[in-house]
């Protein structure tokens, strides 16, 4: 049995759950925002009311790939419960312009990057993504949903990925970069 699966979700008096069944989707609404998630037809979703909690358990009468099945019943629970803290919470990734002359610079719903090439590169924000940028090199990425926080952060990220011997790039705020020694010329 899923260890993770069988643990009910606590939910929070100020989130709204909707779970429809025949579509398959959980409708969560919290003081950030709201979430969607669409789950899969092995899994069965069910708001508890009574103890304010969301359970998932596995379909009976679909015995497709018993390993799989397994396997979606954790992933959905997990995702569900990342949703749960987005809504009440919300998720936040910072990022780090490092380069002498490099810098970010938003304009509307565009992130803007002068890294060191010949053109700026342009980045459309995501909806649902709130996108600050602090000193022209600290870049601050907010939102509900942690997957389109995450993806956004590591498509900047990958621009211009910090590199070992300069230390010049972008990285994660919380990211070490291990510094190499150049060429050593014998004397």
């Amino acid at each position: 049995m899923s260890r993770i699966g069988k643990q009910l979700i606590a939910v929070p008096a100020t989130v709204k759950v909707a779970v429809n069944a025949a579509t398959r989707t959980v409708d969560l609404q919290g003081p950030k925002g709201k979430n969607t998630f669409t789950y899969r037809p092995e899994i069965v979703v069910a708001f508890l009311a009574d103890s304010k909690s969301i359970s998932c358990t596995l379909d009976d009468m679909k015995r497709i790939d018993e390993g799989n099945r397994r396997a979606y019943w954790g992933t959905t629970r997990a995702v569900l419960n990342k949703m749960v803290k987005g809504v009440v919470e919300g998720y936040s990734m910072k990022l780090e312009v490092i380069g002498v002359g490099w810098t970010a610079k938003l304009q509307g719903k565009k992130l803007i990057l002068t890294v060191g090439f010949c053109n700026p590169i342009d980045l459309l924000v995501p909806e649902g993504v709130v996108c600050t940028i602090e000193n022209n090199t600290l870049i601050t990425l907010t939102g509900v949903d942690s997957q389109k926080v995450g993806a956004f952060a590591s498509l900047i990220r990958s621009q211009r990925k910090p590199e070992p011997y300069n230390g010049k790039g972008i990285k994660y705020a919380t990211e070490v970069i291990q510094r190499k020694k150049g060429k050593a010329f014998g004397a």
